[in-house]
């Protein structure tokens, strides 16, 4: 098969990123950093439901979630609620194979040499390295796929139910009103999966509401933010396309 069209090299390049964006938040996500230190302010020192000295220490997955989010959008927008929802299972089924394979290679007898390396003047046990940063637990996994597949259908769903009283117009609404809610949900799916049904550590509720809420706080600046990057994706994608071939789409993708 080839991409000769505009169309179906729009929705290759538009799938890679949304594949490829999907995949990296969730290798990198076992970084916790911290959102103040990175601003270079002080500190939240917030109480939420009984849970003290709560600030915003987010996973580093969040640095791509907003283009897998924007992605989602425009994708919607101009190829309909399908072909989120065909990209949203593979995806999913990528990051199980992800996680399979990085099963497999945890399991791997590490060669003698490969066992303690000097990095930056330690000596560092590579594999243990290796298994902490790759080795994600199950509960985790599950959470965090079963909030992604979630979060997608209820983006797709908001987007289309918001997309009939608006029409072509207010992209904004539609476009973050979607990303809200569906951020909402995986906000705290993922923690109630990963840490309150796992008895490994099995949170209270009251922990599970506070650092979710916690976290959509931050998630739904940034998608405040991102509103005119948005904007100015769909008028990149418009001039490649054509205003009448760009119309067309949203038309067709707006029938289902």
């Amino acid at each position: 098969m080839t991409f000769k069209t505009k169309e179906s090299r729009l929705l290759l390049i538009l799938g890679a990123f949304f594949v490829a964006n999907t995949l990296i938040s969730e290798f990198i996500g076992v970084k916790i950093f911290s959102v103040e230190g990175v601003l270079g302010i002080k500190k939240f020192d917030i109480n939420l439901f009984g849970v003290p000295n709560l600030s915003f220490n987010m996973s580093a997955g969040v640095i791509t979630w907003p283009i897998v989010f924007i992605m989602t959008d425009i994708i919607n927008e101009y190829f309909g609620v399908k072909q989120v929802r065909f990209l949203s299972i593979l995806t999913a089924i990528l990051i199980g194979f992800a996680f399979l394979v990085l099963w497999m290679a945890i399991r791997l007898q590490p060669a003698d040499f490969w066992l303690t390396q000097e990095v930056d003047g330690q000596q560092l046990n590579m594999p243990r390295a290796f298994n902490a940063i790759f080795g994600q637990g199950m509960w985790i996994i599950v959470g965090s796929i079963t909030a992604f597949l979630i979060g997608q259908m209820v983006d797709v769903l908001i987007f289309h139910k918001i997309k009939k009283f608006t029409g072509e117009k207010a992209l904004w609404l539609r476009a973050t009103g979607s990303t809200l809610v569906s951020q909402l949900i995986d906000s705290f799916v993922v923690i109630f999966i990963a840490f309150y049904l796992n008895p490994a550590y099995h949170w209270s509720w009251q922990m599970v509401a506070a650092i979710g809420l916690v976290g959509y706080t931050y998630k739904f600046i940034v998608a405040l933010l991102m509103t005119p990057i948005l904007y100015i994706v769909h008028t990149i994608i418009d001039r490649y396309l054509g205003k009448d071939l760009a119309h067309r789409m949203i038309k067709l993708a707006a029938r289902g």
